[in-house]
């Protein structure tokens, strides 16, 4: 019986028929079989994953207040042997009422705003919309 992984005879009395998968041993399938899965799935997993947070945020009120930048980090990521790296940037607020939210933001927008700023952050969820720096007044000023 002829299948698709198995169309050619097996002419030299190995085993093996020259198909896909036909003729390789069953533990060498099983093998494939699992990493194929587990490859899909990690794929799979990300996919569904961007897409919640993406309508969780679009589900979430669009909040805009006045906060207080407390800190800026970065995070390198990849750039091992001829990868490229990609970098991506963070910023802390911390609310009026004391509670910190860190969001993603654009590089443009993080070379912008600096520790210690004050200013009012809108923003939906997780994700960054703005943020509008006041001007200190003249008992902030240094």
């Amino acid at each position: 019986m002829r299948t698709l992984f198995n169309e050619f005879p097996d002419i030299h009395g190995d085993g093996f028929s020259g198909g896909f998968l036909g003729g390789a041993p069953p533990l060498f399938s099983i093998f494939f079989t699992v990493i194929a899965l587990v490859i899909g799935g990690t794929i799979l997993y990300a996919i569904i994953n961007g897409i919640r947070v993406w309508s969780k945020n679009n589900a979430a009120e669009r909040m805009t207040e006045e906060a207080r930048v407390l800190a800026r980090r970065t995070y390198v990521s990849g750039g091992s042997g001829d990868s490229s790296a990609r970098t991506s940037y963070y910023i802390t607020f911390e609310h009026a009422d004391g509670q910190r939210t860190e969001l993603q933001v654009k590089a443009e927008d993080y070379g912008l705003i600096v520790e210690g700023d004050r200013g009012i952050l809108s923003y939906q969820g997780t994700r960054f919309l703005g943020f509008e720096r006041l001007r200190p007044t003249s008992s902030e000023q240094i």
